[in-house]
């Protein structure tokens, strides 16, 4: 069994069919086929006995490379088609959502919040395609610092784009981009290169931030008709709707980079998410909100409780 399992990680580490192995009745006929063809070092009874096991079990999870190693032979170049991989699923994000703003499908402030929910989820579920170290942090974390330069640009005036102006601001003026928008992408940005994919905190932020605070503006404007005793610019629904969303998708995303071993699933991790994602939610409800954007309040709650919830 113990050869089997060799022969199994062995062959995964030449594979390029993805991420992890799963055990499926192709590659049971190719193991077969190998030892038949005498390219296996099994005797007979370790073969039959390693298929058995193999066959009674309903999948075999292998953990392997990133995906990025599976894109090419060299890591920097893997690193780089990961790049323009997440470049792409966000520019085709955005530049959806600039067509609806165009069109007027939804209304401003909607369209505004589901470029919000859905453009850093969006990315995080593309960070198995980069490698595990720095070089993968960094070329990841470019997806986002280009957008960094764009709000300025466009925020200052320097360069036009009416279309992104309309899907991300709130009242339709260019300059609201140095707020909401720059904090938005400047926190996605530090995620990757401080927190990157093996840390609770960067998960916590920034699912308080893209499905928190997005659900929360979404669902309060809707249904929020009883106000904050404290705060009647927001409601009850809303702040219930920003922590069940932050905390849902937190642990969604545990669930998630667990399965490629970035991290280790927990009911300790799942109470500390539940932690981050109240506090963020009470921090978002308080009448700071009036003067502090909640793309600013929102991450730096959540990184500041999470380096004390997860430590």
């Amino acid at each position: 069994m113990a050869q089997a399992i060799n022969f199994v990680v062995v062959f995964n580490s030449y594979s390029s069919s993805g991420l992890l192995l799963r055990r499926s009745r192709a590659s049971l006929r190719l193991l077969t086929r190998l030892y038949h063809d005498r390219r296996l070092p099994f005797d007979s009874s370790d073969a039959v006995n390693s298929l058995g096991a193999l066959k009674s079990r309903r999948s075999c999870w292998i953990p392997t490379r990133s995906a990025a190693m599976e894109l090419a032979g060299d890591p920097l170049l893997s690193d780089i088609y990961a790049a323009a991989i997440s470049g792409g699923v966000a520019f085709g994000i955005l530049q959806l959502f600039k067509e609806t703003a165009r069109r007027r499908i939804f209304d401003q402030k909607l369209n505004r919040k589901l470029v919000h929910v859905s453009i850093g989820l969006a990315f995080m579920l593309c960070w198995p395609l980069f490698s595990s170290g720095p070089q993968g942090a960094v070329l990841a974390a470019l997806i986002p610092g280009v957008n960094i330069i764009h709000m300025l640009l466009v925020g200052l005036g320097w360069w036009k784009d009416e279309a992104v102006v309309k899907s991300m601001s709130r009242h339709g003026d260019y300059r609201e981009l140095l707020k909401g928008p720059l904090y938005y992408v400047s926190t996605i940005t530090l995620v990757c290169m401080v927190y990157w994919r093996t840390s609770p905190i960067g998960i916590a932020a920034i699912c308080n931030l893209c499905a928190g605070d997005g659900f929360a503006d979404i669902i309060g404007r809707r249904f929020g008709h009883q106000k904050l005793p404290y705060n009647r610019s927001k409601s009850i629904v809303g702040s219930i709707a920003m922590a069940s969303a932050g905390f849902l998708a937190s642990v969604g995303y545990m669930l998630y980079f667990s399965r490629y071993g970035f991290i280790q699933e927990s009911w300790d991790l799942v109470f500390g998410f539940l932690v981050v994602s109240l506090v963020s939610a009470v921090v978002e409800s308080l009448p700071i909100s009036t003067f502090l954007d909640d793309n600013l309040t929102v991450p730096l709650t959540s990184l500041l409780t999470g380096i004390l919830v997860f430590r």
